[in-house]
């Protein structure tokens, strides 16, 4: 093969390791370039194996790039959530396995160090051996099993036993039937006691600028924003590897949602608005 044959068949498995380290489109997009770059100018006939060269190459990038973003981040106007991207053409983004892609999951991993995030989605999502992902992070095979470990350990210790998506989707559908209808007992009917409502409008667009928790609580905002969801247009879009509700305006996207749920009930909610993040949906 050439050498853009072989970076044309690693591509979809370089960005899905980008975007899951950086949660942005174009971020991802730009580590995906420079490794591009890169792979030109180097020495091709001295990489016995492509896909090892350009995936350190992406990983380490994406490393460095995730050091700076988690500052931008701390300064970022009201929660910060992953940019949505449609999965119904691929729904794994490139990877044997689609893990690590859900909005709820990459909105944990931003409390990862970049390399525990780095050595979580090689193992998780692309299934690397222990020695590669040493490899890759250039640290030793026991580091890098501990990395893994530790960003398991956080995971699990942050998330409760999901429902199947089928009972997601379902609560999906009610909870935004109830919301159009500003109907706030029906809403808090659908909520665990404890839900968080997350939504993210950067400084673009009117949303909440802290998470809102409490069944109560957040029933009472949804009901501030009926009119919004009356004025808007709605349909269900693969989004991250899960349906959710993209809601647009005139034909232009101003808003995506979607829900995890546990037995109790919707336990967190996911808007995401700043419309910059919208623009590929």
């Amino acid at each position: 093969m050439t050498a853009l044959e072989d970076f044309t068949a690693l591509r979809p498995r370089l960005f899905g390791i980008a975007y899951r380290m950086l949660g942005s489109v174009a971020e991802a997009e730009d580590i995906v370039q420079d490794a591009w770059l890169r792979w030109q100018d180097y020495d091709h006939a001295s990489v016995r194996e492509p896909r090892a060269f350009l995936s350190t190459t992406v990983t380490r990038l994406a490393i460095t790039a995730a050091q700076s973003a988690r500052r931008r981040r701390e300064t970022y106007l009201g929660p910060w959530l992953p940019e949505p991207v449609d999965t119904s053409a691929d729904p794994t983004l490139g990877a044997e396995r689609a893990e690590a892609l859900e909005i709820a999951v990459l909105h944990l991993m931003e409390r990862l160090t970049p390399t525990e995030r780095a050595a979580y989605v090689l193992r998780e999502a692309f299934d690397y051996s222990y020695k590669e992902i040493a490899d890759v992070i250039e640290v030793s095979e026991v580091s890098a099993r501990q990395l893994v470990s530790r960003g398991r350990k956080h995971l699990a210790s942050e998330r409760r036993a999901t429902v199947d998506p089928g009972q997601q989707r379902r609560l999906l559908e009610a909870f935004l039937a109830a919301s159009r209808a500003g109907d706030v007992a029906d809403l808090e009917k659908l909520f665990a006691e404890d839900v968080v409502r997350y939504s993210d409008g950067g400084d673009a667009v009117r949303a909440a600028r802290v998470p809102v928790q409490g069944r109560a609580k957040v029933a009472r905002l949804q009901d501030a924003f009926r009119e919004f969801f009356g004025a808007t247009d709605l349909r269900w879009g693969d989004v991250n590897g899960q349906v959710a509700a993209v809601l647009s305006r005139n034909g232009t996207t101003v808003a995506v949602g979607t829900v995890t749920a546990s037995d109790e009930g919707i336990t967190e909610i996911y808007w995401v608005l700043n419309p910059v993040k919208l623009t590929g949906l």
